[in-house]
């Protein structure tokens, strides 16, 4: 994995795109995280998404523009 890549393993079937940010340690907050999806700072698998509780599963990555472009790829627990 590139260096500007993080790794976060769901708990369940899927976590909400801000709950990710925050849970990522990205966004300082779930404010700042839902302020950075609805100004279309934030991609899921090369699209930007805008919807903030966005269900984001196992396999999906995750691009904040905000944060210097770091992403996040989701994996499945166990």
């Amino acid at each position: 994995m590139p260096d500007n890549t993080l790794e976060l393993v769901l708990r369940g079937e899927h976590i909400a795109l801000d709950a990710l940010l925050k849970a990522s340690g990205l966004a300082p907050s779930g404010g700042t995280a839902r302020q950075w999806i609805v100004a279309g700072e934030v991609e899921v698998d090369g699209v930007v998404e805008t919807r903030k509780t966005a269900k984001i599963r196992a396999g999906q990555v995750v691009r904040v523009h905000a944060a210097g472009g770091q992403q996040v790829r989701v994996s499945a627990p166990g």
